[in-house]
């Protein structure tokens, strides 16, 4: 399996938190920006980490264990001092919610295929409209290291990404200046935001996603499930959502397969399991492990 594949796959594993992105729009919603979200609709905080498990399956390879994925959610509490008041008579801003999320390569794949795999996002969200304000990332390819930040102004309607290279201070950044056409999450905050919406089975929406300076849409259909799954929380009601990641004008242009993702129906939404079917194999991501702050 060529280092290029396996960024598809692993940008698959990461996109399992993009693909349900908080832009979660009805198709015949207006794009209007998305409506004040309070801290008790967000079940995350003020803290809380999900692991999850990568596995591959292709021919003679079945299940094997090929990364693992943790996503962190931390709100800070909100001292006088950190508070930034806004002025003109205008309520002050509470610090930013902070989420992280981390993809590295482990097990068996690291040796068979002689490529490991690290990615690392941090996001800074503001809290009550709930939408990115800055994103930094570190993605490391074996020798190949590349460092981002995106920038977005949700009203002006624009994001910056900046791209360089960690080990050639001689080269010039890559910048690169996107428009949006509405709310628009990234692929750390999206995740958490779609656990703050309701999920309706029968529903079909228009997902707005920001990475690397591209912006994309990608569509998405909520699903019914009559049996409930077993997880690491016990056996769960949940619904499924299919995305369409691939074909001309979604997230992988040139790749062909399909992908679900089993979220609980409760009003935590936790995803439980994705699985990917790709032209190279299949991709399975399940929840191993969950840690939540004990004062929730």
């Amino acid at each position: 399996m060529p280092p290029r594949i396996f960024r598809t796959l692993a940008a698959a594993a990461i996109l399992f938190a993009v693909v349900l992105s908080p832009i979660v729009l009805a198709k015949d919603t207006p794009k209007e920006r998305t409506q004040t979200r309070t801290n008790a609709a967000m079940p995350f905080v003020p803290s809380e980490q999900l692991t999850y498990e990568g596995e591959f399956t292709k021919l003679l390879l079945r299940g094997v264990k090929i990364a693992e994925l943790r996503f962190k959610a931390y709100r800070p509490a909100a001292a006088a001092s950190d508070i930034q008041a806004k002025g003109d008579g205008e309520p002050a801003q509470p610090p930013p919610l902070l989420l992280t999320t981390d993809v590295e390569s482990k097990g068996f794949f690291s040796k068979l295929f002689g490529v490991s795999f690290r990615f690392h996002a941090e996001s800074q969200v503001e809290p009550e409209a709930f939408y990115p304000l800055r994103t930094s990332t570190l993605d490391t390819q074996g020798r190949r290291v590349r460092k981002g930040e995106s920038v977005f102004n949700q009203e002006a309607r624009r994001v910056e990404y900046t791209e360089s290279d960690p080990n050639n201070s001689q080269q010039q950044p890559r910048v690169i200046v996107a428009a949006l056409e509405g709310p628009t999450q990234d692929i750390v905050s999206a995740i958490y935001f779609l656990r703050t919406q309701p999920l309706t089975p029968g529903q079909s929406f228009t997902i707005a996603v920001s990475d690397s300076g591209r912006v994309f849409q990608v569509p998405a259909t909520v699903f019914a499930e009559k049996k409930q799954m077993k997880s690491v929380l016990g056996k769960v009601a949940v619904v499924r959502v299919d995305v369409e990641l691939f074909g001309p004008g979604h997230a992988d242009e040139r790749g062909k397969g399909k992908m679900s993702i089993w979220v609980t129906s409760d009003a935590r939404h936790i995803p439980i399991k994705a699985h990917l079917s790709h032209d190279v194999g299949q991709l399975d991501i399940t929840l191993k492990a969950i840690q939540r702050d004990e004062n929730q």
